[in-house]
């Protein structure tokens, strides 16, 4: 798959999210289609391996899926679930799925969360929501925008450790 442009240079909006958030509809757009490309990179034998201690690709994936749905859970003043905490606790963990599960796993959330985007208004994004059993300050606006950072951070070191784990080939 050949990349174009990267999504936020493409001039399209991401349609029912509003002008504020745009640039989080962007980076998870631009998000799956890097992890499409590295996926197609990576041999299946890696997606388990820890490269000099380094996170391993499926770990990445399974935590990208997460921290969406967690983050925005927060962002719409929910508290997470027993099947969110369960999630949490399995990310580290190797999992039986095939990389083309991680990546449809990966997909769905990033679909899911630009649908639960276009929830929020110019009006509700600078209310405050709390985060973590510890209450720790936020707004509907840090919320998402941590969401795509935190995403775009793990795409980055996925691909990286990609690199590495084709280049011991």
């Amino acid at each position: 798959m050949k990349q174009e442009k990267e999504v936020w240079l493409r001039g399209k909006d991401v349609n029912g999210i509003t002008a504020h958030l745009q640039p989080v509809g962007h980076a998870l757009l631009q998000a799956e289609e890097e992890i499409i490309i590295l996926l197609e990179n990576l041999n299946a034998k890696y997606l388990w391996q820890t490269p000099a201690g380094c996170a391993s690709p499926g770990f990445h994936l399974l935590h990208i899926a997460g921290v969406l749905d967690r983050l925005l859970t927060y962002a719409e003043e929910k508290k997470l679930t027993a099947d969110q905490l369960d999630y949490l606790q399995q990310e580290t963990h190797v999992q039986p799925v095939t990389k083309e599960e991680l990546l449809s796993k990966c997909k769905i959330q990033i679909n899911n969360t630009l649908e639960r985007l276009k929830q929020f208004s110019t009006i509700n994004l600078t209310d405050k929501r709390n985060v973590g059993r510890s209450a720790l300050p936020s707004t509907v606006i840090g919320l998402c925008t941590h969401a795509a950072e935190h995403t775009m951070r793990h795409v980055g070191q996925l691909l990286v450790t990609v690199r590495i784990l084709n280049h011991k080939n």
